[in-house]
């Protein structure tokens, strides 16, 4: 994983190689069985351009409750780009964080695939933010190589 130094005080980059093919990492994206192997518990999703998603984790002993995402696909181009709002909303709390995600998909070879994340959001103008982000999603790739690779 590297960090893209260049990034705003208001987004977070994000790039990994993960060793399969562009083809498998989009679908990693955007196919709900394998989805809910790695990023959520139960996921709904309409995958073309103006569709919606919704996923929804179910805490655990630090932060109980259902924990649900959702939101739109603002652009989706097979194998290549998706563009994505990402609205969260926590157990008993009303308010929602919003971000937008973009993610694009470079086939480095036929076995390797470049992704680049960028989260978007005012929250992540508090660098606490930006570094939860950051673990996060860099955990969350983590699990998707080992389950892809």
């Amino acid at each position: 994983m590297t960090l893209d130094p260049t990034e705003s005080e208001s987004e977070i980059t994000l790039t990994r190689t993960i060793d399969a093919p562009v083809e498998d990492i989009f679908a990693a994206w955007t196919d709900p069985a394998i989805l809910e192997q790695w990023q959520a518990d139960e996921v709904e999703v309409e995958p073309f351009t103006g569709g919606h998603y919704r996923y929804t984790i179910e805490g655990d002993e630090e932060t109980p409750g259902e924990h649900v995402i959702k939101g739109e696909y603002l652009i989706f181009e097979e194998n290549q780009r998706l563009s994505m709002s990402w609205i969260y909303t926590a157990p008993g709390d009303e308010n929602e964080t919003i971000f937008v995600l973009d993610i694009t998909f470079r086939g480095v070879d036929d076995a390797r695939t470049e992704i680049k994340l960028v989260e978007r959001g005012a929250s992540h103008a508090d660098p606490e933010s930006r570094i939860f982000s950051m673990e996060a999603w860099d955990s969350a790739l983590a699990h998707l190589a080992d389950l892809i690779e």
